[in-house]
C-alpha cells in the first residue's frame, strides 16, 4: 500500500483586514520575477501584497504613496521588503532609506539584501558600518540602512522610505524622516511591524492604522493579519487565521512552544491583536442620550425596516424607523437573534406590521430573505438590497442626523450598549465609512439595522397621518 502524503495546512493568505485603492497596473509580476532570481519562491500572501504595494495609477505614480502592513512575528516580512526594494534598485534606480528601531535589525536587513544580490549575480558595492550600511548598484541606485533617531536622514533625498519595526516609530522620528522623500517625483513610504505592546514607544503606526480604517487617509493602503478580540492562545484555528506563513516558516509545534502564562503578549505578538486604550466611541453616550424621548412621540407616515446579517453569519438584527409629527425619525431595534434561530421571525414581523420597505444587508443572506418574503406571498414590504455606495450613503445620513438631532429613540439598553461602543471603519475607496464594535461581545448588527431603517425612512415622502402598529 502506497504511503499517503499528509497535506500541509497553510495559514490564511489574505489579510484579515485590508484597505486597498483600486488600480489597473502594477509592478507586482516584475517584483516577483526579480525576487525569484535570487533562488527563492515567494509565498502567495507575499505575491498578493506586492501587487498592491507596487500598484500604479495612469500617470505612473504609486497608487499608494504610503502602505502599512501589520503582521505577527516571524512571518517573512523581510522578504516583502526585499521584493519591493530590489525592483526599486534594479529597475527603477531609486534611492532607498531602510530604517529600523534596532541596529541589529537594520544590519540584518543589509546582510539579507547582499545575499539576495549575490545569488542573483547583480554587481554592487557596499559599505559595512553597523547602523549606517549602504549598497550601491552600477546604475546609480542606492539603499542605505539606518537605525532611527530624531535626526536620521535629515536633508537627504530618497524615493522610498522603509519603516521596519514600525510599532516603535515615534512622532519625533517621523518629524525627522517624513520629509526625506518630499523631493522625489514618485515617493513611497512603507511601514511594517507588529501591533504595539504596552511597552512600545511608537505611536505613528497606530495613528496610521486608525486613519486608514476610519476612512480619514488619502493615497494610503493597509493590510493586517490579526484577531479582533483577545483569543484563547490554544485556539489552533486562530494561529492559522493570523499567521500567513503557518505551514512554511511556522508550524504548530513552534507556536505551541511560544505559549506562556502571558496570554495578552501571545495575542499581540502571535495573533496580531491591536489593543485599544481609552478609545472613545464614535457616538458618545451624551450625544445619544440627548436624542432620547421621555415618551413615545406621535408617529406619522409609513413604517420602514432594516435587516442586517452579521458578516460572521452568526447573528441577524431587525430594526424599524418611522417619521414623527415634528419631522424627526424615530428608530427602534425589534430584535437581534442568532442565525440558528432562522429567518422566520423576521418574516413573521414583516407580515404582521405595516412595513412599506425593508432594506436588507449581509452577503449571502440578502437573497435568501427576499425569497422567504416571496414564498409568504407578501405584497409588502418592498425589499431593498443596497449596494456598497448606498450603504455608505445610509451611514453618512445617520451621522448627519445625529449632529442635526433629527432622529430620536426610547433608550433601549441593547441599542445604547452598541451605539456608545462603536468606532468608524472605512467602506469603499472615497472616504466612505461604516461602524464596527469597539467592545467584545456587542452586536454591531443592531446599529447597522437601525441605520438601514433610518435611511429608508429618510428617503420616504411625506404621507397623510396614519396609525402605526407593530
Amino acid at each position: 500500500m502506497a504511503d499517503t502524503v499528509k497535506e500541509v495546512r497553510l495559514g490564511r493568505q489574505t489579510p484579515t483586514t485590508s484597505y486597498v485603492l483600486p488600480y489597473q497596473d502594477s509592478l507586482g509580476a516584475r517584483s516577483i520575477e526579480l525576487y525569484q532570481q535570487g533562488g527563492r519562491a515567494a509565498m502567495e500572501w507575499q505575491e498578493l501584497l506586492i501587487y498592491d504595494i507596487t500598484a500604479r495609477d495612469p500617470d505612473g505614480l504609486w497608487t499608494h504613496s504610503k502602505f502599512g502592513v501589520s503582521l505577527p512575528r516571524r512571518n517573512g516580512k523581510t522578504e516583502l521588503f526585499i521584493m519591493r526594494e530590489k525592483i526599486g534598485l534594479v529597475d527603477l534606480g531609486e534611492h532607498i532609506l531602510h530604517t529600523a528601531h534596532r541596529t541589529s535589525t537594520s544590519h540584518s536587513a543589509w546582510e539579507r539584501m547582499c545575499r539576495e544580490l549575490d545569488h542573483s549575480h547583480i554587481p554592487y558595492s557596499s559599505i559595512r558600518a553597523k547602523g549606517s550600511e549602504s549598497i550601491t548598484l552600477e546604475n546609480g541606485a542606492r539603499i542605505e540602512y539606518r537605525t532611527r533617531s530624531s535626526k536620521g536622514g535629515l536633508g537627504e533625498g530618497f524615493d522610498l522610505l522603509v519603516i521596519d519595526e514600525a510599532q516603535e516609530y515615534g512622532d519625533d522620528e517621523e518629524s525627522a524622516l517624513k520629509y526625506v522623500v518630499s523631493d522625489s517625483r514618485n515617493p513611497q513610504t512603507i511601514l511594517c511591524g507588529t501591533p504595539p505592546t504596552m511597552t512600545s514607544s511608537g505611536t505613528v503606526f497606530s495613528k496610521l492604522r486608525a486613519a486608514v480604517l476610519e476612512g480619514r487617509s488619502q493615497h494610503t493602503g493597509w493590510a493586517e493579519w490579526g484577531v479582533e478580540f483577545k483569543t484563547d492562545p490554544h485556539d489552533v484555528d486562530a494561529w492559522y487565521e493570523t499567521n500567513p506563513s503557518m505551514g512554511v516558516i511556522l508550524n504548530e509545534r513552534k507556536v505551541s512552544d511560544e505559549i506562556t502564562t502571558d496570554d495578552l503578549d501571545f495575542n499581540i505578538q502571535r495573533l496580531g491583536l491591536w489593543l485599544t486604550y481609552n478609545v472613545k466611541s464614535a457616538i458618545s453616550p451624551a450625544q445619544w442620550d440627548a436624542l432620547k424621548c421621555d415618551k413615545l412621540p406621535s408617529l406619522r407616515g409609513k413604517l420602514y425596516a432594516g435587516v442586517k446579517f452579521g458578516k460572521d453569519g452568526q447573528t441577524a438584527a431587525l430594526s424599524i424607523a418611522v417619521k414623527t409629527g415634528d419631522d424627526r425619525i424615530f428608530v427602534e431595534c425589534i430584535d437581534c437573534r442568532p442565525m440558528r434561530a432562522g429567518r422566520r421571525w423576521i418574516v413573521d414581523f414583516l407580515a404582521a406590521a405595516d412595513v412599506a420597505k425593508v432594506a436588507v444587508d449581509g452577503a449571502g443572506y440578502q437573497k435568501l430573505l427576499q425569497d422567504d418574503i416571496k414564498d409568504r406571498r407578501l405584497h409588502k414590504p418592498v425589499v431593498v438590497l443596497p449596494k456598497v455606495e448606498q450603504v455608505i450613503t445610509a451611514n453618512a445620513a445617520f451621522a448627519d442626523a445625529l449632529d442635526a438631532k433629527t432622529l430620536c429613540h426610547m433608550g433601549q439598553p441593547s441599542v445604547v450598549q452598541i451605539v456608545t461602543n462603536c468606532q468608524r471603519r472605512a467602506i469603499g475607496q472615497n472616504g466612505g465609512f461604516g461602524y464596527k464594535s469597539a467592545k467584545d461581545g456587542v452586536a454591531i448588527e443592531i446599529l447597522d439595522s437601525l441605520i438601514l431603517a433610518h435611511w429608508q425612512a429618510q428617503l420616504s415622502r411625506r404621507a397623510k397621518k396614519q396609525t402605526i402598529t407593530y
